[in-house]
């Protein structure tokens, strides 16, 4: 007889669509129950369950659940018997979440597939919330970042002011019966982001690269295209815009402090790149390096983004969000983003091609540059308490 608080847990599951195979473990509650071929996540390999069969892992200690499903709509093969991770990413638009989720995805056994509530009528009511959120974590939800069979993580982006907030007291709920683990990802500099984001609505109706939009770009040359358009601030409402997207963050994380979570700043994976190893470890992955083909648009100094940067500074000087203004951090921040771009581009070639590359601007051979590893803020002799950095 298992236990009474595992029992409960598993009567969670009775209105799964999915059978339960019931699996005791000889060490006891306190150790996840699951397989001996689900507990290795380093390998793909695991033994085939019976057509429909899911089992359930229960990790009292780490506070999620393991899955060993096969999905409706096709087979898992012989990575059937792999226990997968549910998590979600929580963030605000322009907030480095399409950079991270492109990260994420170049790990070969994770899969987060976009923004799935960006259309209305998936988020109308709490059951069309919780129907799409069953396909996703049912593994039977395909986009460009499925990795079906051998999938050992699966999710998915949920913007905040995408019917998160309107219905987080079932969602909180449905979180904790499924084991979904979420992934707030943040940013500290809340101005460069409201530029972003006035820069992004521009280039919606503008559609400055040849007659498209893009959010996010993968060359030098269309980041600076983009970059070279100067949004004029509000600066009536500047102050009282930063505060409420401040707000907002706080606010979601109140409200999910009950559920396993991690918090992460763009501004620290960028230039900490063992940031990138504390998520993998968060969702029991193989740590992996992972890499991302996108460009930074607006980089160096904001000053050179802002039409009206002398009002935006007249305007936030003597307030708390003064230290928004400097600018030496974003330098480090664009020369590490450099660093990893080039690392990514360098993965892709052969051999013989990394010996030939040169860098364009020192002439300097590319494979010699001392780039194993990203720098950090206090290397280069930077005070973190200056940049609200931790």
């Amino acid at each position: 007889m298992l236990p009474a608080r595992t029992r409960r847990k598993l009567k969670l599951y009775v209105s799964s669509p999915l059978k339960l195979k019931r699996v005791r473990s000889s060490q006891g509650d306190r150790t996840p129950q699951t397989h001996n071929a689900c507990r290795n996540m380093r390998s793909p390999q695991g033994c085939v369950l019976g057509k429909g069969i899911e089992k359930v892992s229960i990790d009292t200690k780490n506070g999620g659940l393991d899955f060993c499903r096969e999905p409706e709509t096709f087979s898992r093969q012989e990575c059937a018997c792999n226990p997968v991770r549910l998590f979600a990413i929580v963030s605000m638009q322009r907030s480095g979440s399409g950079w991270f989720e492109t990260l994420l995805n170049s790990h070969m056994n994770l899969s987060s597939n976009g923004e799935i509530f960006g259309p209305s009528e998936r988020r109308n009511n709490v059951s069309m919330i919780f129907k799409t959120l069953d396909t996703v974590y049912n593994l039977d939800w395909f986009s460009s970042a499925s990795k079906n069979q051998c999938s050992a993580a699966v999710g998915f982006k949920w913007m905040i002011n995408q019917g998160l907030m309107e219905h987080h007291e079932e969602v909180a709920d449905y979180f904790k019966k499924r084991g979904v683990s979420l992934i707030f990802l943040l940013r500290r500099n809340l101005l460069r982001r409201m530029i972003s984001l006035l820069a992004n609505t521009y280039d919606k109706n503008a559609k400055l690269l040849n007659g498209t939009h893009k959010s996010h770009v993968h060359s030098p040359h269309e980041a600076e295209v983009l970059a070279g358009y100067k949004p004029t601030l509000n600066i009536t409402t500047l102050v009282s815009n930063i505060r409420a997207a401040e707000g907002t963050a706080a606010r979601a994380l109140e409200c999910f402090k009950t559920t396993r979570h991690i918090v992460l700043y763009y501004e620290d994976i960028v230039t900490n790149h063992t940031k990138l190893v504390e998520v993998q470890e968060f969702l029991k992955l193989p740590t992996q390096n992972l890499t991302s083909g996108q460009v930074k648009i607006h980089s160096g100094p904001l000053s050179g983004h802002v039409a009206n940067w002398e009002d935006v500074q007249k305007t936030l000087k003597g307030t708390s969000y003064e230290n928004l203004l400097k600018h030496r951090l974003y330098f480090l921040i664009s020369m590490a983003m450099q660093s990893m771009l080039r690392r990514h581009r360098l993965k892709k070639l052969s051999g013989k091609e990394k010996e030939v590359m040169v860098d364009s601007e020192s002439g300097i051979n590319e494979q010699k540059r001392p780039e194993d590893s990203m720098p950090s803020l206090e290397t280069v002799g930077l005070d973190t308490r200056d940049y609200n950095v931790r």
